[in-house]
């Protein structure tokens, strides 16, 4: 059991020794969706593309008067929690946010301050709000990334590019080789509800299986009680307006953001090959042999 434990800590090592870089890089723009499929997806690393998708008018029109004027009267879903943590941990439940229905002109409200709310509301609907609740807008965006739909065609999970309109994501990633250094806990669905007073409490989700999730906050880690994650080497990387964030599939990543922000994500299937097969086999061992 020693020996496959060292083996484990070896892997990451290995890993940052052989192809992954110390920082996030960015680009000055796309590449051919051969050259980004050779460099990126398939080394399976995360980059920043800047000026990948200047053209986009969203870039431009997508403020609070023209998003009023544009879709103002559209109710849609907005995630509410009452710290912005969304699809979290809190304390031995993994908790997701309430979801409301209101008008777009009602969540601009609150995000301006015009209306005080307590609590945190988030558009963050993961079947797409752009294009099942706000079609008015996808005529200022791209509805496909052409040359990542063309390096990816025919690929079978998720990869990830997160283009971000105005403020900026910070995000910290780490990569699959870093899964041994990674705790995993198993804990009970719950649902976020406001109450008349205006606190939250926590509801449980009934008839659920249990959601296996990293318990520990990776801007505050406990290390006395994971000290194995002293040995994980997180990227950070902040994505601002007009920039893109390629994150490959199967890296791990926590996200904060500047107020008001507004980004649109695009997914692509993920290749299951030979690196799945290998991150399968980490994540195995890992469960196995237990903290390293």
């Amino acid at each position: 059991m020693d020996a496959v434990k060292e083996c484990l800590r070896n892997v990451p090592k290995e890993a940052r020794e052989l192809y992954l870089n110390d920082a996030v890089p960015y680009l000055d723009g796309p590449l051919s969706p051969l050259q980004f499929y050779r460099d990126w997806i398939g080394p399976n690393k995360p980059c920043v593309i800047r000026n990948a998708f200047s053209d986009w008018p969203a870039l431009s029109k997508w403020n609070p008067t023209y998003l009023r004027e544009k879709v103002g009267s559209k109710v849609i879903s907005v995630a509410v929690t009452p710290n912005g943590y969304a699809d979290a941990v809190n304390g031995d439940r993994f908790v997701m946010p309430e979801e409301r229905q209101m008008t777009f002109s009602s969540l601009l409200d609150i995000v301006e301050g015009k209306v005080k709310c307590s609590g945190v509301f988030y558009v963050q609907k993961q079947c797409s709000n752009l294009t099942e609740e706000l079609p008015e807008l996808t005529g200022d965006v791209q509805t496909h990334i052409p040359w990542m739909s063309e390096a990816l065609v025919h690929k079978d999970h998720y990869e990830n590019l997160y283009c971000v309109i105005s403020g900026q994501k910070d995000f910290i990633l780490l990569p699959p080789t870093d899964r041994p250094f990674t705790p995993y806990e198993l804990y009970q669905p719950a649902t976020y509800r406001q109450k008349e007073d205006g606190n939250f409490e926590i509801v449980d989700e009934e008839d659920t299986t249990k959601v296996p999730w990293i318990p520990l906050d990776p801007l505050n880690p406990d290390f006395d009680r994971y000290p194995s994650y002293r040995l994980a080497k997180p990227l950070l990387c902040t994505v601002k307006a007009g920039e893109m964030l390629y994150l490959p599939s199967l890296w791990f990543h926590h996200v904060r953001q500047s107020h008001g922000c507004i980004a649109v994500n695009f997914w692509y299937d993920m290749e299951y090959d030979i690196k799945y097969n290998y991150f399968q086999l980490v994540e195995s061992l890992t469960n196995v042999v237990g903290s390293l």
